[in-house]
């Protein structure tokens, strides 16, 4: 919202230092209204807008910062923050519909597991305790179901301990850097969410690049904040790679050709815009593509994950009916040998 009125006012010829002025005016965020006087104080004092948006990073972040740099350098204030406005809203409505996406399997995961432990704890004691006294003559799966239903309701306590533990051992192992580098070839390898992950990851590298090549920041300077923002690990090691051969001289399609992470038409066509000189057009319109493809997979993966939860919940359901039904049927039997 800042960037779009920031761009606004500054095409109607207000001064930058009347418009961060006026912005600040307007906003109930405290914090955001305290860092927009500091950066006016700082354009007052003679630095530039870039130098003083660089000293809040947590706001403003690098790829940002240099966009605004380079359009200062340029003479293309206006118009570049038109481009940051777009960069921005796109980077929004992906992160609000990836995040959409891993919601919906989440919330049902913790459904089904609270319906699970309802029956376990609640509905099933009822039925089980007339087979109490008898359990060597029940099936095996009834004996399990009674075992861990008592295990639920007794022992609770073990199991949201072993919870606990086991949620933060894995936040801390995923700190370590072994871990995430592990975790994050894991997610790539994900049935159903490697490939709608795969896609996000490619966009956002891409839209990144192309944004900062188009905008005229060095290219070895956009290759470096293109790693920074790319999201995982692996397409951030390949971006390293890719800046360390163009800082050599070699071309950026050199490292790219040897990796798995970019389909082989993506490296054509950037090889393509690299030889015409043309490759901050072919990233943008890549980028697009990809864009596109990334929300076509984010509905097949919704799509999908709904049916594969029933069909979990219902194999869940099944089993303890039938660990329930089957000794009820043979019960008369049961109770003669009793």
């Amino acid at each position: 919202a800042f960037s779009k009125q920031l761009a606004v006012m500054i095409k109607a010829g207000i001064s930058i230092r009347d418009a961060i002025e006026g912005i600040a005016e307007q906003q109930s965020n405290q914090r955001f209204k305290a860092i927009l006087d500091q950066v006016r104080t700082d354009v007052e004092a003679g630095q530039s807008f870039s130098a003083a948006l660089a000293k809040h990073p947590n706001v403003f972040n690098a790829m940002y910062v240099n966009m605004v740099r380079a359009s200062e350098l340029s003479g293309n204030f206006a118009h570049m923050l038109g481009r940051i406005c777009s960069y921005l809203e796109q980077q929004d409505e992906t992160r609000r519909m990836v995040r959409s996406a891993m919601a919906y399997p989440v919330v049902l995961f913790f459904l089904s597991i609270g319906a699970l432990v309802f029956l376990l704890t609640w509905v099933l004691p009822k039925f089980l305790a007339v087979f109490e006294g008898k359990e060597d003559r029940l099936p095996g799966p009834t004996r399990f179901l009674m075992a861990l239903s008592d295990f639920m309701v007794n022992q609770w306590y073990i199991l949201i301990l072993g919870a606990i533990i086991l949620v933060v051992g894995f936040i801390v192992f995923i700190k370590t850097p072994g871990g995430r580098i592990a975790w994050h070839k894991f997610v790539l390898r994900v049935p159903v969410f490697s490939k709608m992950l795969r896609a996000l990851y490619i966009t956002r590298g891409l839209q990144a690049f192309g944004e900062l090549i188009n905008a005229g920041v060095p290219i070895l300077d956009a290759l470096k904040l293109t790693c920074d923002l790319s999201g995982n690990i692996n397409y951030q090691n390949l971006w390293k790679k890719v800046s360390d051969t163009v800082r050599e001289g070699g071309k950026i399609v050199q490292e790219l050709q040897g990796s798995t992470l970019m389909p082989k038409s993506v490296i054509q066509m950037i090889a393509a815009g690299e030889e015409s000189g043309r490759l901050g057009e072919v990233l943008s319109d890549i980028s697009e593509y990809y864009e596109v493809e990334l929300k076509a997979r984010i509905k097949m993966v919704t799509g999908m994950i709904e049916p594969l939860m029933i069909c979990f919940m219902g194999g869940v359901v099944g089993f303890i009916a039938l660990s329930i039904i089957t000794p009820i049927f043979t019960m008369q039997k049961i109770m003669a040998k009793g």
